[in-house]
């Protein structure tokens, strides 16, 4: 995207230029947005890198490491207890971390101008594991977090819209109908990034209902059995605990025993969960709508690419609401209005 041919409106607008305009953002809000939303995403997954090491970091299988898993109490004593859990947990993490990085490249325009090669293999890689790292997370779903019926529904509600979004962006982009591609492939990484945002609602909530005696999760004795070092110590805790197929009441504690601090938690995931998802999926579409400009420009690109492509409804050929609804038919701008250089001579695929 090419610099702003505007002057600077002060000192600061032009020094901020000289950061955003060599990574291809012509506008300050554009580049403010890309900086909070995927300098987020980036942060997390960085400081999740250590989880690819399963068995020493995220759940530690060494007998001299006495400090805590880095998954949340009592998860990997689950993953644990069948085979095909640890490989969907693994699954889940070798595959959504690198895909998650390299995401955050996919929406820097200089690359996408530049190094188009690049940004097509990327893409190619972060569809493949991203697709790895869902069937990952289904697959431990019923377990994670307790597996309750609230978790299991807004991890499968988030699979579909992620991997819908994905699907549809990929076929937009076959049929060059780039404006499309750009809003659906971020409706889908909006809607992975709610991830993050539930583990701000997640440690919040805990906190709240922490403070209410009344607040009680019900825990499967096996499960509770991990947390204590005899049979005896968990009996004299929970003495409904006679056998491991029973359960028991625990107290939801941020800062009581280790079972506390897991009721806590997994109560309020899949609640958390859920309200990021609609968090993140109005903040999505209020951006979109707020962008007009650059979608038509766009659409534009593509109309011109489509026609040279030999398309048969150029500036349409992709899933566009003139041709799913009633809109009426879309009719590209004339030469003055598509001569917007900046906008579409990065629009490189």
């Amino acid at each position: 995207m090419a610099a702003s041919s505007r002057a600077p409106a002060s000192a600061f607008v032009r020094a901020a230029r000289k950061v955003y305009n060599p990574i291809g953002f012509s506008k300050g809000y554009n580049f403010t947005l890309w900086f909070i939303f995927a300098g987020a995403l980036m942060g997390f997954i960085l400081a999740r890198l250590m989880y690819l090491d399963y068995s020493g970091v995220y759940c530690s299988t060494n007998p001299d490491d006495s400090g805590p898993n880095a998954a949340a109490p009592g998860e990997c004593w689950t993953y644990n207890q069948k085979e095909y859990l640890q490989v969907g947990i693994r699954m889940h993490l070798y595959t959504i971390i690198p895909s998650g990085f390299l995401v955050c490249f996919q929406f820097v325009p200089a690359i996408r101008s530049r190094v188009i090669l690049f940004h097509r293999i990327s893409g190619y890689i972060i569809v493949f594991l991203s697709l790895a790292g869902t069937i990952g997370a289904l697959i431990i779903a019923r377990v994670a977090f307790r597996g309750g019926i609230d978790t299991q529904a807004a991890v499968g509600f988030l699979a579909i819209i992620f991997l819908g979004s994905l699907s549809i962006s990929y076929y937009n982009i076959k049929k060059l109908q780039i404006e499309q591609h750009r809003a659906w492939m971020l409706r889908a990484w909006f809607y992975a990034g709610a991830i993050i945002t539930n583990r701000l609602i997640l440690v919040i909530s805990a906190l709240i209902t922490s403070q209410d005696y009344s607040y009680r999760t019900a825990m499967k004795c096996d499960k509770l059995g991990s947390f204590y070092d005899s049979p005896a110590a968990l009996l004299d805790a929970y003495p409904s605990c006679t056998s491991p197929e029973n359960y028991a009441v625990v107290k939801d504690g941020m800062s009581g025993s280790t079972e506390n601090f897991g009721a806590a938690l997994y109560k309020s995931f899949g609640m958390a969960l859920c309200l990021a998802l609609a968090i993140h999926a109005i903040g999505v579409e209020i951006y979109l709508q707020l962008t007009p400009a650059e979608y038509e420009c766009l659409r534009n690109v593509c109309y011109h690419r489509q026609l040279e492509a030999g398309f048969k409804n150029p500036g349409s050929a992709g899933l566009t609401v003139d041709r799913l609804g009633d809109s009426a038919p879309w009719v590209p701008a004339d030469g003055n209005n598509t001569s917007k250089p900046g906008l579409i001579a990065s629009v490189r695929e």
